[in-house]
């Protein structure tokens, strides 16, 4: 047996915070050390937080990350565990996403990722260069010392227990990464660093993914992931170690810390003797290309006699004799876990802590705020984004053995505002207190009655205002207000006032619209559209009702049944209905899907409508099709006003982040 443990740290760095995400990585290192841990993996650029985007081109920022390696590297001297860390690396005229070994005070060597990312929410090619087979360059940073030699390589690195490689993230998702030809040239452990952020589904993509690459290439992979939200990315965490195609190691999600699993090296070169594929492929590779550059550590490796031979997947102690049922062990059947809860339900938890930590990280890490605050309609979409605001009180204030924030910390952090006028329904209003309570937030009512009809008085007084001062107007009946432009004043005094208590009360104001009437432009700029982050921006509506329903059966308020039985609509005209005015939610939902995701034009969308709606009547389908299409492209402009959103799927409306559509543009080509 060739036993070695492998530890893969979950970091919440922040960009730009250099010394606290080098000082976070030294206390997971020392307590990685402490628990024989052989080697410890940490995330992509965990030094410098990403993604940096166009700071690396700050020369002081980059050669910070490289002093910083340098203090993780002398502060480790004593530690027989080799270490990995992400860090941003300047080579002449080149800028290096890289993976730095750190052993026994040295930093042993680093290399560069050379699959970079620019698509969806990525834009690595911008500012950093790709590594390339077999490279050799030296880096920029240190004149003199121990670590003035530096090279950025393509390597493999060989210790007395193993020989492992090192890539960077997108490096694994390609089947033609750099990790063949390093396998091909005799690596082990292959350890990938990565900054993968989170979306719906995700988990399960990287463990068929991984599983894939570690069996295609008959290794052993070492996946640690970046925890903690920057921006409007949130990263879940999760590393993962599976063995030549076996799982071995799924480390917990959405928190800081560390996870480690003992895996047998020698069972990583009995499944290569035993693949006569891969053996082939391994002969051609020989005979066609040369190996990669060998660097060999001969300084002293963490203790091995105390590990263990690998445990069942979950195992847990003293089974035997239980039960039928029981989760006895067994290496023979795959361990019970989350994957036993319901995909929706499972999906619909995940939502749920992502969009949390979002929350609660863009609170910390931004330093602006004492408090967070939005407007309460008793509707969904705020209802929603308060009861994620309430679970990210308590990531930010828990306290004792629950985690919960204590009561007085929510009523003093947490505060909500209901703004009626004439179209407000006591159901609302009655939902949106009741809510308030169960989660403990502040509630506060805040009429806007008086001011609504100010406001439309003095815009009326405009639009009848004379050619010249002083001039008489015309015999004309007097110009109107149209309903559409009352509904949005409303909404707009609502929006202002918000924003006037949130600059006095150093809080962050959190808009509540989703993505589905977003894309359609149901919602006003100046007015709903208002906040300073979107927690809910990217959830489609269909998504927000199975969400609240799911925390419904969960968290047990019975505001939130309260809300659920509210029309659904913004309450700005008499007996107003979202659905009636745009479409059913769950058709609206499918056009966004077809057409902003699968990239359908308006004929297609029409085409399939009836396959999903057989109910419906094919004539209503195509014209929800063609209304959809164009409100789509005539919003345009209020997405690019909305403010910051957390991503959390794979479409997203957000200019700056994924879909980046022109704002002027015609429709002709449909």
């Amino acid at each position: 047996m060739r036993l070695v443990k492998i530890g893969l740290a979950s970091v919440n760095a922040t960009v730009g915070a250099v010394r606290d995400n080098t000082d976070r990585c030294l206390a997971h290192a020392h307590a990685m050390a402490a628990d024989d841990v052989t080697i410890g993996v940490f995330p992509e650029q965990v030094i410098g937080g990403y993604a940096a985007e166009d700071l690396v081109q700050w020369r002081g920022f980059v050669a910070s990350q490289r002093r910083e390696l340098e203090r993780f590297a002398a502060e480790t001297r004593a530690l027989d565990t080799a270490f990995a860390l992400g860090l941003t690396l300047g080579a002449g005229g080149d800028l290096y996403n890289a993976a730095a070994l750190v052993h026994h005070g040295r930093v042993v060597v680093a290399v560069a990722k050379e699959k970079l990312p620019t698509y969806n929410i990525f834009y690595e090619a911008r500012t950093l260069s790709r590594g390339t087979a077999y490279m050799d360059v030296a880096a920029d940073g240190a004149a003199a010392g121990p670590h003035a030699a530096l090279r950025v390589r393509d390597c493999i690195v060989a210790f007395d227990w193993g020989t492992v490689a090192l890539e960077v993230c997108e490096d694994v998702w390609s089947p033609d990464g750099p990790m063949r030809r390093r396998c091909y040239s005799g690596a082990e452990l292959v350890c990938n660093l990565s900054a993968s952020p989170y979306r719906a589904g995700i988990d399960a993509t990287r463990r068929e993914m991984l599983a894939t690459r570690a069996a295609d290439n008959q290794c052993t992979i070492a996946y640690a992931n970046l925890v903690g939200a920057n921006d409007g990315l949130i990263f879940d965490g999760g590393g993962i170690v599976n063995q030549n195609g076996r799982p071995t190691l799924e480390a917990p999600r959405f928190r800081e810390g560390y996870a480690a699993a003992v895996v047998d090296l020698d069972r990583t070169e009995r499944c290569r003797r035993e693949a006569s594929t891969w053996r082939t492929d391994c002969e051609t590779f020989r005979a066609t290309s040369r190996a990669v550059p060998r660097v060999v550590v001969d300084a002293p490796t963490a203790n091995r006699s105390r590990l263990g031979y690998p445990l069942p997947t979950g195992y847990e102690p003293g089974l035997v004799g239980r039960a039928e049922g029981a989760t006895f062990p067994s290496y023979f059947l795959p361990a019970r876990g989350h994957r036993d809860v319901a995909p929706r339900d499972a999906l619909c938890a995940e939502l749920y802590e992502a969009l949390a930590l979002g929350v609660a990280d863009y609170f910390r890490k931004t330093g602006a705020f004492e408090r967070i605050g939005l407007a309460l309609s008793g509707g969904r979409d705020s209802c929603l984004t308060l009861l994620v605001a309430r679970r990210a009180v308590d990531i930010l204030f828990g306290a004792g053995p629950d985690g919960r924030a204590p009561a007085a910390v929510v009523a003093d952090r947490l505060w909500t505002f209901y703004m009626p006028t004439r179209f407000s329904s006591e159901a609302t209003r009655d939902a949106a207190a009741r809510l308030a309570a169960d989660v403990g937030a502040r509630f506060f009512v805040s009429p806007i009655e008086e001011a609504f009809l100010r406001e439309c008085a003095a815009t009326e007084a405009m639009l009848n205002a004379p050619a010249t001062e002083g001039a008489t107007t015309s015999g004309a009946a007097p110009a109107e207000l149209t309903s559409v432009t009352r509904q949005n004043v409303q909404a707009r005094r609502r929006g202002a006032r918000m924003w006037n208590w949130a600059n006095s009360g150093r809080a962050l104001f959190l808009q509540t619209g989703n993505m589905s009437e977003k894309s359609v432009g149901y919602t006003t700029v100046g007015g709903d559209l208002e906040g300073a982050l979107s927690v809910i921006g990217n959830l489609p509506k269909t998504v927000v009702m199975a969400l609240l329903a799911h925390l419904e059966r969960r968290l047990g308020h019975p505001g939130i049944a309260s809300v659920l039985g509210t029309t659904a609509g913004p309450e700005l005209a008499a007996d107003q209905s979202g659905e009636n005015e745009l479409m059913p939610f769950p058709v609206l939902d499918a056009c966004l899907y077809l057409h902003g995701a699968e990239k359908l034009s308006r004929e297609e969308v029409a085409a399939v409508l009836p396959t999903l709606f057989p109910e419906l009547a094919p004539a209503d389908l195509e014209r929800w099709a063609a209304k959809f299409a164009r409100l789509f492209t005539q919003s345009i402009f209020k997405w690019v006003q909305a403010p910051l959103v957390l991503h959390v799927g794979a479409l997203d409306l957000d200019r700056e982040r994924a879909l980046q559509l022109p704002v002027v543009q015609r429709t002709e080509w449909t």
